[in-house]
């Protein structure tokens, strides 16, 4: 399977090093959208690379003009705010309780709601008013995402409903592997993003990332393989560890 656009990888020595990368990037994708249409909207991961790429933005809060910033969120498991779990929680203590963004630009999942299939509605609704009833797809300025050791991204598991999402742009999916419901955003929402930040470290991601990058067999079904944006690009940003000495 050819993809639509080629996906371009920068490899670091450390995961600390891989999130001043992605906080770099970040800010710069940040005022560039600010500067061109006058919002940055970004949708942020969990994880603990994603972690230490919010500490990093957290120490120069003046590096961008927040008031301007929608953040949004790419997956979230089926827990409250407050919850250690949440994906919300994490952005928040380690990076939107530093910076002045107003409250009222930060876009959560409500997860905590009994029905995830009710949950991931409303958050559909909030992303077409949001981003206007009248697009088929929204269109973020930056979605940050990471990969697990079994070719996830987002909330995307192999072997699960979300996979075959046409129409919606924020599906509720059952885990069998994990027995827990996540409600993420789908493929054609993630796809037409301008650009796709992909954060991944630790050598037990080597073996899928190279299937990933078509350098092993198998990898046209992974979900992280599945993301070829329409527009902007998609760009990787590995640790020497997740590389395998295969990817430079």
């Amino acid at each position: 399977m050819r993809r639509m656009n080629q996906p371009k990888s920068l490899v670091f020595d450390t995961p600390q090093a891989v999130a001043r990368a992605a906080a770099v990037k970040l800010l710069e994708l940040g005022r560039e959208a600010i500067e061109q249409r006058g919002v940055f909207r970004v949708a942020l991961a969990g994880g603990s690379t994603p972690k230490l790429m919010y500490g990093e933005l957290a120490q120069q809060p003046e590096a961008l003009d927040w008031s301007r910033v929608e953040v949004f969120f790419g997956d979230e498991r089926t827990v409250p705010p407050d919850h250690p779990d949440s994906n919300y929680r994490l952005a928040f203590e380690h990076l939107l309780q530093h910076v002045p963004i107003p409250p009222d630009r930060v876009h959560r999942i409500p997860a905590e709601r009994t029905d995830p299939h009710a949950a991931a509605a409303e958050y559909g609704t909030t992303l077409r008013r949001l981003f206007g009833a009248g697009h088929p797809w929204p269109q973020f300025d930056l979605i940050l995402l990471g990969m697990g050791p079994d070719g996830h991204t987002a909330s995307l598991f192999p072997d699960t409903s979300a996979l075959t999402e046409s129409t919606r742009w924020v599906a509720a999916t059952w885990v069998p592997r994990l027995q827990t419901w996540r409600i993420t955003l789908t493929f054609p929402a993630i796809n037409a993003a301008r650009q796709v930040l992909f954060a991944v470290t630790g050598a037990d991601k080597a073996d899928r990332l190279a299937q990933v990058f078509g350098l092993s067999p198998g990898g046209n079904d992974l979900p992280a393989a599945r993301i070829r944006t329409n527009g902007g690009g998609v760009t990787w940003l590995i640790d020497r560890d997740a590389s395998g000495g295969r990817i430079s």
